[in-house]
């Protein structure tokens, strides 16, 4: 069965964007040096090169340090995303269980509440993470089931049970909700994107002094390209893992909850509910 909300797959533009800005900034490098190179002396700008490559090292090393901790505290981020979308999907799937055994005037209402829910991620939600404008808007749905979970009045140990078990589950669904919103806004400061750059510019700075009239052309656009490449790809990464939502290669998408959305519509059949749900495919309310 198709996915209800029917999302067009993310093309390969953000891949090639950042190929092209890895290949940019590479040969501009490479260039500026070859620049240089024309007034360096032979031998190089430096009388000690060991003493200079001592010095190089302890640039690089630090930069790395900073690079290295910024990867995992990114990646961290990530998989926290990752996994909050995929629990909030699974508990909205068990929260459309839990709503049959609830007293039979609210049950049928909640099922169409929760798969309008799950729309209103896929299609109105989702999109505007990608764009970074989710900001601290709610989902009105989780608001309409509230409502409705508050005015009925379970009477049989079952109900009672499972109106326990709906809350325990709320309250997992928001929690999941607010771990996917984490990473929508990005979660590395600034001064330490700053700090990236700022350490980054003063490499490519050091290693135009490497400049050797007396080395080949090819050996030194090779030296010093390779070490921009690695430094811009892995900049880039960071810039990835610390925006996840985006609709490209790599990218979060809503598959879990695509998975649900198509569980639920079967399911909603099953139970003999073929009324008209309270919202359209983007989960705005009719």
């Amino acid at each position: 069965m198709p996915s209800p909300i029917g999302r067009p797959q993310g093309d390969e533009i953000n891949l090639v964007l950042g190929v092209v800005v890895a290949l940019v900034a590479t040969g501009a490098v490479v260039a500026l040096l070859l620049l240089v190179r024309r007034r360096a002396p032979d031998g190089g700008f430096f009388h000690d090169g060991d003493r200079a490559a001592g010095m190089f090292g302890v640039l690089a090393t630090g930069f790395s340090v900073l690079l290295g901790f910024i990867v995992f505290l990114a990646f961290a981020s990530f998989d926290e995303t990752r996994s909050g979308a995929e629990t909030e999907a699974l508990t909205v799937a068990q929260q459309f269980e839990t709503a049959q055994f609830l007293p039979s005037d609210v049950s049928t209402t909640l099922g169409g509440q929760l798969i309008c829910y799950g729309r209103y991620v896929v299609g109105t939600e989702w999109p505007s993470m990608e764009t970074g404008q989710q900001g601290d808007e709610v989902n009105p749905w989780g608001v309409a089931m509230f409502e409705t979970v508050n005015g009925s009045s379970p009477e049989s140990s079952n109900e009672e049970t499972a109106f326990a078990k709906w809350l325990d589950q709320t309250s997992d669904r928001e929690q999941a909700r607010l771990d996917r919103l984490h990473g929508a806004e990005g979660i590395i400061p600034w001064p330490l994107w700053a700090a990236l750059v700022f350490t980054a510019f003063v490499i490519f700075g050091f290693m135009m002094f490497f400049a050797d009239s007396g080395e080949p052309r090819l050996v030194q656009a090779v030296q010093v390209g390779s070490v921009t490449l690695v430094m811009v790809v892995l900049l880039l990464l960071i810039r990835f893992l610390d925006h996840p939502f985006q609709d490209g290669a790599g990218g979060l998408q809503p598959t879990a909850m695509d998975r649900t959305l198509t569980l639920l519509e079967v399911e909603l059949q099953d139970v003999g509910d073929r009324g008209v749900l309270p919202c359209d495919r983007l989960g705005l309310p009719r």
